[in-house]
């Protein structure tokens, strides 16, 4: 059985992060800052060091990495680097900054964007973390960086991933998946990844 490492898991188990994973294939480890969500191992992005290295076949990290301040983010696309074995990869997933810019272009900073099971989620909550959980002492929710598709590729890319894959979802999403291998990947190798872990639609 091969193994994911769910970083920054939250409350949030493997049938809430991919087809793929989501499969008597892969067993999860979840990881989490948050003690208080049960995670297998607590720790942080940027310090995985319970994690052996090249121990886990995959990561899954779904929007975490804009919790990070810029300059956290190399250690921490290091620290998957370093887990992951050689025929690894990563999914990962963050807000999507170019969609969100132009709904702030058009002066909609606090209108809803789409909503979601906590709420209408303005672009305000979007760039910078979701108000309501900031309120109410989750502080983890703060945003502290962000990606357009350009900028994710290239900083897997400068992390040491051999080959990444993306895509763009506008409204009423407004994120990015990347899917980052270790190793050199063609294109069909890529494909037949993608197609069990990016969305559908």
């Amino acid at each position: 059985m091969r193994t994911f490492l769910h970083i920054g898991c939250g409350p949030k188990h493997k049938e809430r992060t991919t087809r793929g994973f989501n499969t008597p294939d892969w067993r999860e480890l979840r990881l989490d800052i948050d003690s208080a969500v049960k995670p297998d191992i607590i720790g942080t992005m940027t310090d995985i060091s319970a994690v052996a290295d090249g121990s886990v076949d995959a990561i899954f990290s779904s929007h975490n990495i804009e919790h990070l301040y810029p300059h956290e983010v190399p250690l921490a696309l290091g620290e998957f680097m370093r887990v992951l074995k050689p025929d690894g990869f990563s999914v990962i997933t963050c807000p999507d900054l170019q969609s969100v810019a132009a709904l702030v272009a058009e002066d909609k900073l606090l209108d809803p964007a789409y909503t979601s099971p906590a709420g209408a989620i303005a672009p305000l909550d979007i760039l910078y973390g979701h108000r309501a959980s900031m309120a109410a002492g989750n502080t983890y929710m703060s945003h502290r960086c962000g990606f357009t598709q350009k900028v994710l590729i290239g900083t897997l890319k400068a992390a040491g991933f051999a080959a990444v894959a993306s895509i763009r979802r506008l409204h009423p999403f407004y994120d990015l998946w990347a899917l980052a291998t270790v190793a050199v990947a063609d294109e069909a190798h890529l494909r037949s990844l993608t197609a069990e872990h990016f969305p559908r639609y």
